[in-house]
């Protein structure tokens, strides 16, 4: 938790309320728009080699007046724009309560550690940044686990602690006597996943403050309060769903919401707004409810955590077997049509074990329900803190279980993840009609990013006649610092020959750039492929995705000019390398979804003849630019995009994937390739 008061002055609430009343008309939108200006102009000022950009103050004119209006706003702003600062300022001069909801960590830091503390300068407000329950150390579960950590294991841990954990936390419960915040990312060190599960407690769990021993003491409790006293709360668009499905629970109230990196924001509701279901989370109900019912007279539960481990067992088998597919037809899928690869026998296995886990859940929830009330004269604050948890976990399972169960109009179940580890997914098809019925009619919001996708409003359901969109542009000349290049002479990738030729490409590019790599692919298979062609074949050091850590891997390939990075999709956003470093971003090929992926697939039968333009071909086209957009970070950047996928020359669609890339010289020569990467490395190209 991240929290600064100032207070020089009245609140900018304070400020806005005293002079603009809330039904804005032209004068106060002008107004608000002058303080926003004059506010980004001091901060401006203030900054060593600031300098204003055009594009940065019509964007925080635009947020400015879109909050004082009460109206929608979707804005593209190029990378280097400054759109943090732009919006960031228009908001704490507005005086209204502001949630800013980012897609990456990255992100977050940015805004806590260097953009609203240089907002501070100017305008005076308090902000928070706010994280979901599980980042945050469990003061109940660090007193059940108390001290001797060395060999025994908490009771609702399977098997003893190992010396290695046990070391790790004794680290965590010395941290744990003098934080303030309780937040896992201020520890000194990173925990292992299972050391911080023994700590932490997530949304599913948490029995809240109220029926909770520590609740009084609770530090997700803590920052929780201080997000509610904050003008400007930080989360992450996680959050921001998890606050949507949970009907507003999540969040303190606020009248506008701004989502950076806006790109993401269909996909994270998709997942927020859904259901996911593990076998784990059956054996963890059975494991964290068996000391509690243990504890109860009689012990005569025992057999029904049985029960329900058998279920999690045979789940987990048939979850294995349909890994990648569609399953549970839905009401509005045609009857006795399944989809191509679904098998309407094993359909008929799990429905029936999804029903009979609901029916187990239920069982032992009433039996944690009977065992709190023959406690309650003689509570034990350890089983206290235990059987709130195991309630939560199972009154949360019961309702996921439901809707599993019976998959609504507009709902598409599938497989995820791997054969030893089966993830159960239910999602919206269409998050439109979630969102028009919970989020633009109460809240004014901002949506922006350097790539905002096709047809962004209307697949996020903001109604067309409260919404106003911009695009700033980028302060970076990319007609002359950038060049795309189009391989058009490769073949088919469906050709034996695809892949060699592809690689002898690749090769002389990383060549003609002295290494200086971005190698993005679409997938692990031609990550590894190409790697282990080219390992021997480049006099560079070349790093591959899972070698090491993401930040670690970018700090080696940031430090290290003339290193090459090849990776997949996790790396075609977020990844900031200004610099010689990156001179050479290549994308194997146009990043289309797999035509087998549940999810897409349900969108395409809603979409009809129209699937391939409003399903394949947006997605296609924010994720070319997201991945292009890493060349180009500052001013001085120079490089080449190279797509070496033919039909970005020749296919009847590229029109619409050009128009996403940024205004960069085209060419299908490598010759010019090559001249262009050695002048721009050269002294008098930088």
């Amino acid at each position: 938790m991240h929290d600064r008061r100032v207070h020089p002055g009245p609140s900018p609430r304070a400020l806005a309320q005293a002079g603009t009343p809330r039904a804005a008309g032209t004068a106060s939108a002008t107004r608000a728009t002058a303080r926003a200006e004059a506010a980004l102009g001091a901060v401006v000022g203030a900054m060593v080699a600031g300098e204003a950009r055009p594009q940065q103050l019509e964007m925080c004119r635009a947020v400015a007046h879109a909050i004082e209006t009460g109206r929608h706003l979707v804005v593209q702003a190029g990378t280097g724009t400054g759109k943090s600062l732009a919006y960031l300022l228009a908001a704490v001069t507005s005086g209204r309560r502001v949630v800013v909801a980012t897609a990456t960590k990255a992100l977050q830091d940015q805004l806590a550690g260097k953009d609203l503390p240089a907002a501070h300068a100017a305008v005076p407000f308090t902000h928070a940044v706010l994280k979901g329950r599980a980042n945050y150390l469990c003061r109940q579960r660090l007193e059940e686990l108390g001290t001797p950590v060395a060999t025994p294991g908490p009771p609702d841990a399977a098997g003893p602690v190992p010396s290695g954990l046990a070391a790790e936390l004794h680290r965590v419960l010395a941290w744990a006597e003098e934080t303030e915040t309780g937040d896992r990312a201020d520890l000194p060190f990173e925990p292992s996943e299972r050391a911080w599960s023994l700590l932490s407690v997530g949304p599913r769990e948490c029995p809240g403050a109220f029926r909770c021993p520590s609740g009084g003491r609770c530090f997700a409790e803590r920052a929780r309060a201080l997000a509610a006293d904050a003008d400007v709360v930080v989360v992450n668009t996680h959050l921001y769903g998890a606050h949507l499905a949970s009907g507003g629970a999540v969040l303190p109230p606020h009248e506008v919401v701004v989502f950076d990196e806006a790109h993401e924001v269909e996909e994270i509701m998709t997942a927020s707004l859904g259901v996911e279901l593990t076998p784990g989370r059956l054996r963890s109900l059975a494991a964290l409810a068996r000391p509690v019912l243990s504890a109860a007279p009689g012990n005569e539960d025992a057999p029904a955590l049985d029960r329900l481990t058998e279920v999690a067992d045979r789940l987990q088998q048939v979850l294995a077997e349909r890994v990648g597919t569609r399953v549970l037809q839905a009401a509005d899928e045609e009857p006795g049509r399944p989809a191509p690869d679904r098998g309407a026998g094993l359909d008929g296995q799990l429905a029936p074990l999804l029903e009979l886990g609901s029916t187990r859940v239920r069982d032992v929830l009433d039996r944690l329900r009977h065992s709190e009330q023959e406690s309650s004269l003689f509570p034990d604050e350890a089983v206290t803190g235990r059987r709130g948890r195991a309630l939560s976990a199972a009154s949360h399972l019961v309702d996921d279980l439901t809707r599993l169960t019976g998959p609504a109009d507009g709902e598409v179940a599938w497989v995820d993840g791997a054969r030893r580890s089966p993830v159960l997914r239910l999602s919206p098809v269409d998050v439109a009609p979630a969102l028009s019925r919970s989020l633009w009619g109460e809240v004014t919001a901002v949506l922006t990013s350097a790539t905002i996708p096709l047809r962004l409003v209307e697949r996020l359901g903001i109604p067309a006649g409260s919404v106003d969109r911009l695009d700033v542009g980028s302060p970076f000349d990319f007609r002359s610092h950038a060049l795309l290049y189009v391989a058009r002479h490769l073949p088919d990738r469906r050709s034996p020959r695809a892949d060699a030729a592809l690689h002898a490409e690749l090769e002389h590019l990383v060549r003609a750039a002295g290494g200086r790599t971005l190698a993005l692919f679409t997938s692990h298979r031609a990550t590894a492929a190409a790697a282990e062609a080219l390992a021997d074949r480049l006099p560079f050091r070349l790093l591959v995705q899972g070698d090491l850590p993401k930040a670690r891997l970018l700090e080696v390939f940031a430090a290290e000019e003339s290193s090459c990075l090849f990776a997949t999709l996790g790396f075609w956003q977020g990844v900031d390398v200004p610099g010689r470093a990156l001179s050479l971003v290549t994308l194997d090929r146009l990043p289309f979804g797999r035509p087998d992926d549940p999810l897409l697939e349900a969108r395409r039968e809603r979409a009809g003849d129209a699937a391939f333009a409003l399903v394949d071909l947006p997605r296609a086209a924010a994720l070319l630019a997201q991945g292009a957009g890493r060349l180009i970070r500052s001013t001085s950047d120079r490089g080449v995009v190279a797509v070496l996928d033919p039909r970005l020359a020749v296919a009847g669609y590229r029109g619409v994937l050009l128009a996403a890339l940024p205004p960069m010289r085209r060419t299908t020569d490598r010759r010019q390739v090559e001249d262009f990467l050695r002048r721009a490395l050269s002294a008098e190209g930088r």
